[in-house]
Formats: structure tokens, sequence, C-alpha cells
């Protein structure tokens, strides 16, 4: 019972790890089209919900995981 939410919080914290990677690639992208300043904040403001939705998935899957562990 207790590995099935191992394996379940691994995976939620691995989608939220691929989550800030795409949010780093975007903003790399974006920094290295040396856009203006405007348009750069743009996109970093655009990049912050789904940077903070990845980071909230890997947390809560690292909890699925410890809790998992601890209880099994």
């Amino acid at each position: 019972m207790f590995d099935i939410m191992i394996w379940i919080g691994a995976a939620v914290s691995v989608m939220g790890l691929a989550g800030l990677v795409w949010c780093i690639i975007r903003v790399s992208r974006a920094r290295r089209a040396e856009l203006s300043e405007d348009e750069l904040r743009a996109v970093v403001q655009s990049v912050l919900p789904l940077n903070m939705g990845a980071l909230f998935l890997s947390v809560i899957g690292l909890m699925l995981v410890v809790i998992g562990i601890m209880l099994g």
C-alpha cells in the first residue's frame, strides 16, 4: 500500500521537476533572444505562476514519498 504512495509521490515530483526545467528553458531562450526589458519582464511574469505550480508539485510529491517511507 505505501509502496504505491512512494511511487506516486516520485512521479508527481518528477512532473514538478520537468515543469521547473521547462520554466528555466523558456526564460533562458527569452534572455538569449535579447528582448527589450519590458518584453523580457512579460515573459518572466507569464512563467512565474507555472514556476510556482511546478514547485508546489515537487513539494507535494516529496511529501508523499517521505510519508510513504515513514509509514511503510
